[in-house]
C-alpha cells in the first residue's frame, strides 16, 4: 500500500500541490497524512500518525525529502528504521528524487545519502572541537550564545499583558522565538522560573 505525507510551514501555505503530486503517484487521497509545521519540529502529529501507520510491504511516499526530515541525519534515522519495518520510501521530486527503497538504483541512492550524513557527522564534531579548543585557549569557555538575554526579557515583561501587543511582531522585535519568549514569559507578563534563572545569572555576571 502507498501511504502518503505531505508539509507545510505554516498556515499560509496549502498542501494542494503536494497532494496532487501524491494522487499521481497513486497514493489514495484518504492514505496521505498531513501537517503544518516546520520540519525541525520532531513531534508532528501527521508525521506520527502516517509512520504508526506503515505496514510490512508498504512504500512511503513523499513529495521531497526536505518534507519528511529535519535534516539529513535525521532522514537517514527514518529511512534505517523503516527498513527495519520492511517499509519502502520513495521521493518524487527535488533533490533525492532518485530514491526509490523499492529498487536497487534507488538503494545505492540512499547508500550515498547515508554516507553523507555520516561524512557531515564528522566535521561538525571535528569543527566544534577544534572550535572549542581555541575558545579554551583564549580563556574563554564554548557554548551558544543566549537568544534570550535580560534587556529583551525586560521589552517583554512591559509588552505581555498589554492587550495591543502582537505576540508575532514582538517576538520579531526581540529576535526570539515564540517557545523561547514564552519560557521566560507567561501571556500575563508574570516571569517564569526561566526567566527568574536568566535575571539571576545575568545579574551574576553583572550584565
Amino acid at each position: 500500500m502507498l501511504i502518503g505525507y505531505a508539509r507545510v510551514s505554516d498556515t499560509s501555505q496549502v498542501t494542494d500541490l503536494q497532494r496532487d503530486a501524491l494522487t499521481a503517484a497513486g497514493v489514495l487521497a484518504e492514505h496521505i497524512h498531513t501537517d503544518t509545521a516546520s520540519g525541525k519540529r520532531a513531534d508532528r502529529p501527521g508525521l506520527v500518525a502516517c509512520l504508526k501507520s506503515l505496514r510490512p510491504g508498504d512504500t512511503l511516499v513523499v513529495w521531497k525529502l526536505d518534507r519528511l526530515g529535519r535534516d539529513l541525519r535525521h532522514l537517514v534515522n527514518t529511512v534505517h528504521d523503516l527498513t527495519a519495518r520492511e517499509v519502502g520510501l520513495r521521493v518524487l521530486a527535488g533533490q533525492g528524487a532518485e530514491i526509490d527503497t523499492a529498487t536497487a538504483a534507488g538503494k545505492m541512492m540512499f547508500a550515498v545519502f547515508a554516507a553523507l550524513a555520516e561524512f557531515e557527522r564528522a566535521l561538525i564534531v571535528e569543527r566544534t572541537t577544534a572550535g572549542l579548543a581555541a575558545a579554551r585557549a583564549r580563556g574563554r569557555v564554548g557554548g551558544r550564545p543566549y537568544t534570550m538575554t535580560a534587556a529583551k526579557l525586560r521589552l517583554a515583561l512591559a509588552a505581555m499583558g498589554q492587550p495591543e501587543t502582537r505576540i508575532d511582531a514582538l517576538c520579531l522585535e526581540l529576535g526570539v522565538s515564540r517557545q523561547t519568549l514564552y519560557r521566560h514569559v507567561s501571556p500575563d507578563g508574570s516571569l517564569r522560573s526561566d526567566g527568574h534563572r536568566l535575571l539571576a545569572r545575568f545579574a551574576t555576571a553583572g550584565r
